[in-house]
């Protein structure tokens, strides 16, 4: 993930302070402060009743997986009724079987094609734009009354607009277009208009792809072992407020702390990223604190050079936001930038968190992750079914339905992933993840379960023992 918000230094300190002070409540999942190993060697949800029924089903579920996953004790269920946790490491296909299966011109990139799709979603976002300035003669920024309306303004501006940022990740992957200077520029550009460190973000990514759910080199979303804060933290909410109730604050919490929080902080101290690199900072190429693994460096080399590339552009964008908010006021520039752009942060999240997590999915040791486990342990999700027309997975280009084989080959354009998505489910339908949870209680479902992992077997494991009715 990645995202910064803040305007001027003062903020960024004060923002971090809050962050370091209630960083237990946030690292669910987060990042851990000491090493979580002692070396690094239907489409409907089902529906429970009773915590009768929830028990049976559980029972019936650990039989059907005994001998392949062993201790489920403690493990809720999603939709994918722990597909995930009955794979074993002979399941897995090699990557160039994998490859063969999938048609070959979906691994190239098409200019014009991309460049449509960029006409598309900059037109969208132009429009709201448009409408928005003229609004505020209407609608002044400054009145409180207007709020609510603004808010509106912001998630729709904002949802649009999260296509550009789709656009630019595709940029930064090498998947936009053979011309690698018109690539890179318009990634610069969409990055940078959104306070996305253009290359720090494509080194940082590029990680995360290669070390996905790897529990110690993971970039985003790399759960908490059990023995920190936030598995206790959850307890006493609910051993505070009952088991009802606490789940839910617990949930509204991390929901908040994620989706609001998450971009920002991670950007600006690695949040919800693996020990292996220390504590990290996109505008700033050397690591904060001493990493666990001094050669997983985040930013090695030749890309020390391009984070500070990147933080030209921001300083700039920056610059431009500071003489905005002096001409015409803090409350215009948050209305028409800074609404949208919480939005658009707040999808990013939602997609990164929800395409690489949930209570049956495990993360692994070092000396248990490949390349492959982690791209097939990506769920693809029905983001087609958010709304009746299938809009936002539209303007989202397909992010969040499509993702499995994106992190399979991430140079396959987004314009082809449903072709290379299809050749997949076909022939290696068992090694497949598709959620059907719908998109909101999946995230609620994660929300509330997504708190600590413990190790079983080199798989790290989502411990919810004695909540299992209540996710």
């Amino acid at each position: 993930m990645r995202f910064g918000t803040t305007s001027s230094a003062t903020t960024a300190v004060v923002f971090v302070s809050v962050l370091l002070s209630t960083g237990d409540a946030f690292r669910s999942p987060q990042r851990r402060t000491a090493s979580a190993t002692s070396g690094l060697t239907s489409v409907k949800a089902v529906a429970v009743e009773s915590p009768e029924d929830v028990a049976s089903s559980m029972s019936t579920r650990n039989n059907e997986l005994d001998g392949t996953m062993g201790d489920l004790s403690g493990v809720a269920f999603s939709g994918l009724k722990g597909q995930a946790l009955s794979w074993r490491d002979e399941d897995f296909p090699k990557a160039i079987d994998l490859k063969k299966v999938i048609p070959a011109d979906c691994f190239e990139s098409d200019t014009s094609t991309s460049l449509g799709y960029l006409g598309v979603s900059m037109a969208g976002t132009i429009l709201c734009s448009a409408i928005g300035f003229n609004l505020v003669s209407v609608l002044n920024p400054a009145n409180p009354l207007t709020w609510p309306l603004w808010a509106g303004y912001g998630a729709v501006t904002g949802t649009v607009a999260m296509g550009l940022w789709v656009l630019a990740h595709e940029c930064g992957h090498g998947a936009f277009s053979k011309n690698k200077a018109l690539q890179d520029g318009v990634g610069y550009v969409l990055h940078t208009l959104m306070l996305v460190p253009y290359y720090s973000w494509q080194r940082s990514h590029a990680v995360h792809h290669q070390y996905t759910n790897n529990i110690e080199l993971g970039e985003t979303h790399v759960p908490e072992n059990l023995d920190y804060g936030s598995h206790e933290l959850r307890k006493k909410v609910i051993d505070t407020l009952g088991k009802d109730n606490g789940i839910k604050a617990w949930g509204g919490l991390q929901a908040f702390l994620h989706l609001i929080i998450g971009w920002p902080a991670y950007l600006l101290i690695g949040a919800t990223g693996g020990t292996g690199r220390g504590m990290t900072n996109h505008f700033y190429p050397d690591p904060l604190t001493e990493p666990d693994v001094p050669s997983k460096e985040l930013f090695p080399g030749d890309w020390k050079q391009k984070v500070l590339s990147s933080d030209i552009g921001i300083a700039a964008m920056i610059g431009g936001l500071a003489a905005w908010t002096l001409c015409d006021g803090l409350p215009e520039v948050m209305a028409l930038y800074g609404g949208p752009l919480i939005v658009i942060n707040a999808w990013l999240v939602l997609y990164t968190w929800l395409q690489h997590t949930d209570v049956d999915v495990p993360h692994f040791s070092m000396d248990k992750h490949n390349f492959m486990k982690g791209a097939l342990h990506t769920i693809d999700r029905p983001y087609d079914k958010l709304d009746p027309w299938g809009l936002i997975d539209f303007l989202h280009h397909k992010i969040g339905t499509t993702h499995v084989a994106h992190h399979f080959d991430s140079r396959i354009p987004h314009y082809k992933a449903q072709i290379a998505t299809d050749a997949i489910k076909e022939n290696f339908p068992q090694m497949y993840l598709h959620d059907p949870t719908p998109i909101p209680q999946a995230l609620w479902r994660v929300c509330k379960g997504c708190t600590g992992v413990e190790e079983r077997d080199g798989r790290w494991i989502w411990n919810n023992e004695g909540l299992e009715d209540k996710l």
